[in-house]
């Protein structure tokens, strides 16, 4: 089982050179670079550049097994702007090149909000609309994402919006796409329910994992936490995941990070990470 550090621990602007030597020191095996507006990678980056990008992780021996998003805050995915939804539309289909260019096989894509506290101006969408609307966003980019070779990993966020695992699990088949899954993040899910109840629900939906932790008795983002910190079981994920067969990138997002010296979280929770992987392979070796 390999173990990534995503990019959205940093900044948009972050000095990839400089990322990606500290994530090999430390020993990962891979990196999750992150497309934003007008950051290291964006709509307007040529292929020249993605290319780079990509000998620069091979150059520090890091593989890029996904990549994740930024705008797609600010640019709804179900929007009740037409608009906005083509816009969003054209995000992940540029997300989509960049992947393919990297060698990447999943992206990991927000499904729209019903509300949102991150965006600038924030919409408020009826939640059945919103769950129509990402179906068929969802549907339109499927065929993108297979001729790509590149899996669309839909992630659990603060979105107020597929907040049952059924539901999740049953959006992902309403959209029935092989190249259409789940980008699950451990640790956004404690706030409303149990990792490892989604992790067994949605099984071999589940495309690429993020590991973070949150502290229940605490509020907002700031209840993120180191890893073991918090309140995620990751005995019980560990079970979970050996359960349904995951065998892929266990990668850890430190957001938002430390306000000092962020990049000591590329260190500091190595040990975690290497720990939660070691279980997960014990797990499976009891089966």
């Amino acid at each position: 089982m390999k173990r990534g550090y995503s990019l959205f621990s940093f900044t948009e602007n972050a000095d990839l050179s400089r990322k990606f030597a500290l994530v090999s020191q430390a020993g990962y095996d891979g990196v999750e670079p992150v497309m934003s507006e007008a950051g290291y990678l964006n709509q307007g980056t040529t292929e020249k550049e993605i290319l780079a990008i990509r000998q620069l992780a091979l150059d520090n021996n890091l593989e890029i097994p996904s990549v994740g998003v930024w705008s797609l805050w600010e640019n709804n995915l179900v929007s009740e702007h037409e608009a906005i939804r083509r816009k969003a539309l054209d995000i992940v289909k540029k997300q989509i090149e960049i992947a393919a260019l990297l060698g990447a096989d999943t992206i990991l894509v927000v499904p729209g909000y019903v509300g949102c506290d991150f965006a600038s101006k924030p919409e408020r969408i009826r939640y059945d609309v919103a769950y129509d609307r990402c179906v068929h966003a969802l549907q339109l980019l499927a065929p993108e994402a297979e001729k790509a070779g590149v899996h669309i990993g839909i992630e659990n966020v603060w979105n107020r919006f597929l907040l049952s695992p059924l539901e999740m699990r049953q959006l992902v088949r309403d959209v029935d796409s092989s190249h259409v899954g789940v980008y699950f993040d451990v640790g956004n899910i404690i706030y409303v329910g149990y990792p490892e109840d989604w992790i067994r629900i949605l099984g071999q939906y589940i495309k690429k994992i993020h590991l973070s932790d949150y502290r229940r008795e605490q509020a907002g983002l700031d209840a993120f936490v180191d890893l073991f910190a918090g309140d995620v079981d990751f005995p019980e994920v560990a079970k979970a995941l050996a359960e349904i067969g995951y065998d892929d990138y266990l990668t850890l997002e430190m957001l938002p990070n430390y306000k000092q010296f962020p990049e000591a979280s590329v260190w500091s929770n190595k040990y975690a990470v290497d720990r939660i992987a070691e279980m997960v392979v014990s797990e499976a070796e009891k089966m």
